[in-house]
């Protein structure tokens, strides 16, 4: 009946939101995903920015306000 599935759902929602699961080396984990990843991003970039130097597309000005 409606009444029972009503309970049934609200024993379901509060069991998930009773606690929290923890995740051993949690932070581990995700310095082992996101340090590699960056470090790939930063080669791929700084190759991409060498190619737009090589073929003029992109050349960085040497602004001297000294002046």
């Amino acid at each position: 009946s409606f009444e029972s599935r009503k309970k049934n759902s609200q024993c379901e929602a509060l069991s998930l939101s009773g606690f929290a699961l923890q995740t051993p080396f949690g932070l581990i984990r995700i310095a082992l995903v996101v340090v590699p990843f960056l470090y790939v991003g930063t080669q791929i970039s700084k190759s991409f920015a060498a190619l737009l130097e090589e073929h003029d597309i992109f050349v960085p000005e040497d602004d001297d306000d000294d002046d």
